[in-house]
């Protein structure tokens, strides 16, 4: 503390405020001058040790608190202006670190009253985004939206849609079948798409220390017509990056024409979109449809088994799989969530869409957030939503690129689910045992009395205040 200046002006000043205190008198208080309080007060001065510990034993402050409240405003400010709706509105035109510090030392209350509106936003945004999902599930979907990043667009657009298509499935056959006789002897697609991009475009494949490539997966030179992998990746990975490369070159009216027929609404939109469609393409090549759906139903969707026979990963496949929706060779139609150790939902994607009005995927009490508990294993259960509509849902994590010895690796939580009416087509409907497991679309949105996994109450009931009873639910309601 020491070797740092401190300079809490309006902090100082807000606590004499509080305590309807002159500057004189404050200052008898502290052992120094009515001038020296002035300039502490305007921050003309930084605040010492023994002021500090002086502030501490007569006025109670927390000494933590003089240097924290600064950076903790600057940062909530930071949230208030990274709202899509400022972003769209002042492109270019938003304030940077130090704007925001001048904003929070001198008219503290004024980011106060910034950072409670931007709350009062927040929650009535997200009560609008509730309201507009449960009126979607009772048939009465309304154009209500909140403002959206192009990412956000993007996702939304994706979980709305079946996830297959029809034009990047043709084009990835064709390119596996000039493929061919680049695999020699084995079944080698790796080296087979290496040796193809040499020959075809002169671009070769090198694979270069995670020091020399510490913040890439994937980066191609177009002057030295190079393209390098990071080590981090596994071999499955490398194969998906070197696949999607072969998909962007050759396949690119293909996917230009599906992302013009996507109608975003700005070019970061399409780009973002070009990207997802490109590893749809990279997968399509690395597990040809019929090969991969034949496969698929022999091995009565056992993704552990199909994605040892294919060479990839446990991700891959389960991704993979909800694509088996050709005319005349469907699968069972699936629909994946991806989710982070705190709850963040990253890619939601299914066979017809992701089922959000039948489903949800916001219930706690799902596996996919058991599965961070047991890393590596296969959850499989069965789930009943509170309309009787039944799921079978198979969770498991998987692990991003491969970290150093002191970095944390990258952990996510895959769920793919289906009807429960396909349990004997899987492997996974014998696993189950007992009655399905009762959730909800999401705390908001569900009525489930008595549950003890309640985050939230539900926005279509009143609460239940009656001092004389207690529930087991953190929120009760009529």
């Amino acid at each position: 503390m020491a070797d740092q200046k401190i300079f809490a002006g309006p902090r100082i000043r807000r606590l004499r405020m509080e305590r309807s205190l002159t500057q004189t008198a404050m200052a008898d208080g502290l052992g120094i001058s009515p001038s020296y309080l002035n300039l502490i007060e305007r921050n003309q001065r930084p605040l010492t040790v023994q002021l500090i510990l002086k502030l501490a034993s007569v006025y109670r402050v927390d000494p933590h608190e003089l240097q924290g409240e600064t950076r903790s405003s600057v940062a909530a400010l930071k949230e208030v202006f990274a709202d899509p709706l400022l972003a769209r509105e002042l492109p270019g035109e938003l304030p940077g670190d130090q704007e925001l510090i001048d904003l929070v030392e001198t008219a503290p209350n004024a980011a106060a009253a910034m950072q409670k509106l931007f709350r009062a936003y927040r929650e009535q945004a997200e009560r609008l985004s509730d309201l507009n999902a449960l009126l979607a599930g009772e048939g009465r979907a309304t154009s209500l939206s909140a403002a959206r990043l192009p990412v956000d667009e993007v996702r939304d657009l994706f979980e709305r849609r079946p996830w297959h298509f029809s034009s990047l499935e043709d084009a990835a056959e064709t390119l596996r079948a000039e493929l061919a006789p680049e695999a020699g002897h084995g079944d080698d697609l790796l080296a087979a798409l290496k040796t193809w991009l040499r020959k075809e475009y002169g671009i070769s494949v090198r694979l270069l220390p995670a020091a020399t490539m510490p913040n890439w997966r994937r980066r191609y030179d177009r002057h030295s017509q190079r393209l390098f992998l990071s080590e981090r990746l596994s071999r499955a990975d490398q194969l998906r990056e070197v696949a999607m490369e072969a998909g962007l070159i050759r396949m690119r009216d293909v996917l230009a024409g599906e992302v013009d027929a996507l109608k975003l609404s700005s070019d970061e939109a399409r780009r973002l979109a070009r990207f997802e469609l490109a590893r749809y393409a990279a997968l399509a090549l690395m597990l040809p449809y019929a090969a991969f759906h034949q496969m698929a139903t022999r091995a009565r969707y056992d993704i552990a088994v199909i994605a040892a026979r294919f060479g990839v990963s446990f991700e891959q496949a389960a991704t993979r799989l909800v694509s088996l929706q050709r005319s005349g060779a469907a699968g069972v139609p699936f629909f994946l969530m991806e989710t982070d150790n705190a709850g963040n939902r990253l890619r939601r994607i299914g066979s017809a869409g992701f089922p959000h009005a039948a489903f949800g995927g916001g219930c706690p009490k799902l596996a996919v957030h058991d599965a961070f508990a047991e890393p590596g294993r296969t959850l499989a259960e069965a789930v009943e939503m509170p309309d009787g509509t039944a799921f079978l849902t198979i969770a498991r994590t998987v692990d991003g690129p491969q970290g150093g010895f002191d970095e944390r690796p990258r952990r996510t939580a895959l769920l793919l689910g289906c009807d429960l009416s396909f349990r004997e087509q899987l492997v996974y409907g014998a696993a189950l045992a007992g009655a399905p497991t009762p959730i909800g679309p999401a705390c908001r949105l569900c009525e489930r009395a008595g549950c003890l996994a309640r985050a939230e109450p539900p926005i279509a009931r009143p609460l239940g205040l009656d001092e004389m009873v207690t529930g087991l639910s953190a929120f009760d309601f009529q």
